[in-house]
């Protein structure tokens, strides 16, 4: 079954969405993507993950998709999402569990997607014990479903929904907490887990639907690009202080949050630095910016 076959299947897309897309983007599919299972380390991913609207766009759905096809394929994915926080940092569902529509006035067709991935439970094990290891707090909240910062760039990435997903919340928005997090986090790399964060670099709102891309975000985004390729941890955490337009660019920043915890998942050693989509949502304020750390 195809890339959009598959996102059919899971509620998403009138196909007419998918096919105003650019011709010379190539389809996906499982068998693209399924042959090379994870050996060795794996890298660290921190995606811009739209908004379910995302999944109606080919171009995007394509860029996302080729990226995963062109990564080892994961024994299983911890994914950190901007748009759950919750303090103590929180296991969720280990079964497959609803989803949340944790977003407002969309259309109601993006209510009935699903991303039915199996549970992780063998990874939240290991989560419980690299969390013990390195005295840090957690607990556990066994209902709660993947949120669309979590399903939506996994339903273009991995639209088969075979690969087991745990989520992890934010435990608040300390920067040196967020990345402490990440460290504990990264044995998991040699363990076939791709640690995946989900956020936006870019995320004011109130230029969500505004035409143009404004300087404050070019020179935020060119920022971003240039501490993630020193990989500047000290810049990185303190991006608030130096960077440009920080605080247009992020006016709250738990979607930079994600980041923070991939860069500690990736810092036992100088990570190669890539960036697999770049440009900008609409052509507006959002940079659509992505990171791969290796």
């Amino acid at each position: 079954m195809d890339r959009r076959s598959l996102l059919r299947t899971f509620g998403v897309l009138p196909l007419a969405a998918l096919s105003c897309g650019r011709k010379d983007r190539p389809t996906m599919t499982t068998t693209d993507q399924g042959e090379r299972t994870a050996s060795g380390r794996m890298p660290v991913l921190f995606a811009a993950h739209g908004a379910p609207i995302l999944l109606e766009d080919a171009g995007w759905v394509g860029d996302l998709g080729r990226w995963a096809g062109a990564l080892p394929r994961p024994r299983s994915i911890l994914m950190v999402s901007a748009h759950w926080e919750a303090r103590p940092a929180a296991l969720g569902a280990t079964a497959t569990a609803p989803l949340v529509y944790d977003f407002y006035g969309f259309p109601e067709r993006f209510y009935r997607v699903r991303y039915p991935a199996p549970g992780a439970p063998a990874l939240a094990s290991r989560v419980r014990e690299l969390l013990r290891a390195r005295a840090l707090p957690f607990t556990d909240d066994p209902s709660r479903g993947l949120d669309h910062g979590a399903y939506v760039p996994l339903l273009a990435m991995y639209p088969e929904a075979q690969v087991p997903v745990l989520q992890l919340s934010l435990p608040g928005l300390d920067p040196r907490a967020l990345f402490a997090l990440g460290e504990a986090l990264a044995p998991l790399r040699d363990e076939g887990t791709l640690v995946f964060g989900s956020g936006f670099l870019t995320h004011n709102m109130r230029y969500a639907f505004r035409p143009g891309t404004p300087s404050w975000a070019r020179d935020f985004d060119a920022w971003c690009e240039d501490a993630l390729n020193r990989f500047d941890v000290d810049a990185l955490l303190d991006f608030q202080s130096r960077a440009p337009a920080a605080r247009m660019a992020l006016p709250t920043w738990e979607h930079y949050a994600p980041l923070l915890v991939a860069a500690g998942a990736a810092s036992t050693h100088r990570p190669a630095v890539t960036f697999p989509i770049t440009g900008w949502w609409n052509g507006g304020a959002f940079t659509r910016r992505s990171v791969q750390l290796a």
